[in-house]
């Protein structure tokens, strides 16, 4: 005969199951807040039992997750499970605003608030964007600043929406010294594009890293089928329910050019160079001068000591097929000099140089050494516009209405900016270069302006950009100059002109030589 047990025994042993078991706490005790149904409690699904058991196994976690799979709701349940049966357990949370990691906060408190009594804490402090108990166990929430984490001497740092927070690679290493003695992260977001520390810590998990990946794709909810999915597109257009959704990086995020049309480039175009030249082996060639081709050399300049790097791209300009490519670190004088060389070599290129700042250190060098074929700007409106620049026919005019090189200004850097995604979009231009794809792929709208991810350059991104709007009103002059040619050349053949006049010449333009006829003498004329 079975001996039955107290009440208190009953309490002990499933206190002590609770505290070894966060799968069968939450089953069991955790009520939350459904959107539609109101308070239930929290029904795992397989998937999310698994998830829970490799956040609890692992010191390091980064989640990759489609939208509304209840992971910040797990999240804030292990958070929670960790503070009732570890003493001095320090969580904190860290979100794209106050309030989106406020409301992990508040999934704990609903969490904690619905407990037994005899499993829940005794609470010392309880406020919107924190819960202390008495055994020295908290949970915080603060909005994402460069120094958040520093002075915490954290258990566990969440970093929720972690693609979307601003400066999170400054909070990153912030958070590493109060790391260090043990505690642990959770790295949870949908996709946000390339690039971005998230993105970075996803792919350096699935290389082997110090973080255990989880990829959380729509069709793990039990609940979801294709329907669903396409209510997803007609709720949110294309491009965000592929972010939402499909846990994909490379179609999610700003990009200026969308991610699919920059992966088809790297796997349609991109090789490895023909040759590496240069003092750094940075100039890199897929092509050798064909001297029945017209090229140009559109160049970006940088102090050659920063963080900017001095970059030029050298195009085809008929078929706009990139032939060599630099980028590096170099002294403007020594640039310029380089630049002459290369647009000499091919075929006396035109030389595009971006004028802002330092550039006319290296326009200078250009200047002196009298290289013809130097790309001037116009000081009026016609450079903004190539169908103004050539109805004005400011190509006939004299260079003092010009300014040598490109200039970037608030007017021509949205065109150099449509250049791009448009050609691109169109599949236009023939890019080898994976050191330009790189660039692309954090080449994003931050708000209103197209700029590189914090912490990468757009150097070779903006001398392309600036290549294929000048190549469009460079070979627009060019066949213009055709079109005038033939015109005039058609104009002189349908002349009558003097020799074939059928009136009768003046006399004194005719000398009696002694013959039958008078000769002509108009060919002096």
């Amino acid at each position: 005969m079975a001996v039955q047990k107290s009440l208190k025994e009953i309490i002990r042993d499933e206190y002590k199951k609770c505290s070894q078991d966060p799968v069968h706490f939450m089953r069991k005790y955790c009520i939350i807040q459904h959107p539609t149904k109101g308070k239930v409690y929290f029904n795992l699904y397989p998937f999310q039992e698994d998830s829970l058991t490799k956040i609890k196994d692992n010191r390091y976690t980064v989640i990759l997750k489609s939208r509304q799979l209840g992971i910040s709701t797990l999240t804030a349940g292990y958070a929670l499970w960790k503070m009732i049966f570890q003493s001095d357990f320090n969580v904190l949370v860290i979100a794209t605003k106050q309030d989106v990691a406020k409301n992990l906060v508040t999934k704990v408190r609903v969490m904690h608030d619905n407990l037994p009594k005899w499993l829940s804490g005794r609470t010392l402090e309880d406020n919107k964007l924190s819960l202390r108990f008495k055994n020295g166990s908290q949970i915080k929430a603060i909005s994402s600043k460069a120094d958040a984490g520093r002075s915490e001497a954290l258990s566990l740092l969440v970093l929720d929406e972690a693609a979307f927070i601003d400066r999170i690679d400054e909070i990153w290493t912030a958070a590493q010294q109060t790391l260090a003695t043990g505690g642990g992260a959770i790295m949870l977001s949908t996709p946000n594009g390339t690039g971005n520390l998230f993105h970075k810590t996803w792919c350096d998990a699935e290389a082997g890293g110090q973080f255990l990946p989880i990829k959380l794709h729509w069709t793990m909810h039990p609940e979801r089928d294709e329907s669903w999915r396409q209510l997803q597109t007609e709720l949110l257009g294309e491009k965000m329910a592929a972010q939402e959704c499909d846990c994909d990086f490379i179609t999610s995020g700003h990009t200026i050019v969308d991610g699919p049309i920059i992966q088809w480039y790297e796997q349609t175009y991109v090789e490895e160079p023909k040759e590496k030249r240069g003092f750094d082996s940075n100039y890199w060639l897929w092509d050798y001068p064909n001297y029945s081709k017209a090229y140009a050399v559109v160049a970006d300049v940088a102090r050659g000591d920063g963080g900017d790097y001095s970059a030029f791209h050298v195009i085809e300009i008929e078929s706009m097929t990139q032939v060599a490519e630099y980028k590096g670190k170099i002294s403007t004088t020594e640039y310029g000099n380089m630049l002459v060389s290369v647009a000499t070599e091919w075929n006396n290129a035109l030389l595009v140089i971006e004028n802002a700042n330092i550039g006319w250190a290296a326009i200078q060098v250009a200047i002196d050494k009298n290289y013809e074929n130097l790309y001037y700007s116009y000081k009026q409106d016609a450079y903004v516009d190539e169908d103004v620049h050539l109805s004005k026919g400011y190509d006939l005019k004299n260079k003092s209405q010009k300014v040598p090189g490109f200039s970037t200004t608030s007017k021509t850097r949205p065109l150099v900016i449509s250049k791009i995604e448009t050609y691109f979009r169109e599949k236009t231009p023939i890019v080898k270069s994976k050191r330009l794809i790189d660039e692309l792929y954090v080449f994003i709208w931050n708000g209103h302006k197209a700029e590189a991810q914090r912490g990468y350059n757009d150097d070779l991104v903006m001398a392309f950009g600036i290549a294929l709007w000048v190549r469009d009103t460079a070979l627009r002059l060019h066949q213009q100059g055709i079109d005038l040619s033939r015109k005039s050349l058609g104009h002189f053949g349908k002349s009558q002109g003097v020799y074939t006049s059928t009136e009768q010449l003046p006399k004194e333009w005719q000398w009696k030589s002694g013959d039958a006829e008078n000769d002509d003498l108009t060919w002096l004329i």
